[in-house]
């Protein structure tokens, strides 16, 4: 599944623009703990989170993930979100749970 599939199967926000949407996802994790992301990042993850903070690119960026998902209705401050474009990163905002988004990628086959 693609990261632009994916917004649309959560009726998600793309922050950072349309290109690269194409990427693949591999895999998806659930975790606000910066450190332990960072401990179990793979690359091409789809990492949900509702830190929206700068350290969040830098921890994205240093797993080659391929995008982070705000739930809840969390907003990335737009200095992060220039960031993430800088970095060719992608944001998504998205107003279900943590809970839902997760369970919408495991049943679109996201492990």
């Amino acid at each position: 599944m693609t990261i632009k599939e994916l917004a649309q199967k959560l009726d998600a926000t793309i922050e950072t623009g349309s290109e690269g949407l194409d990427r693949e996802i591999q895999c998806g994790y659930c975790c606000d703990l910066l450190s332990w992301v960072m401990a179990h990042s793979q690359e091409g993850m789809a990492w949900i989170t509702v830190q929206t903070h700068m350290n969040v690119v830098a921890v994205a960026v240093l797993g080659d993930m391929a995008c982070v998902i705000a739930p809840e209705g969390a907003v990335f401050p737009q200095e992060v979100v220039k960031k993430a474009q800088e970095e060719g990163l992608h944001l998504l905002c998205c107003q279900k749970s943590a809970y839902e988004i997760a369970g919408i990628m495991a049943q679109a086959g996201i492990a």
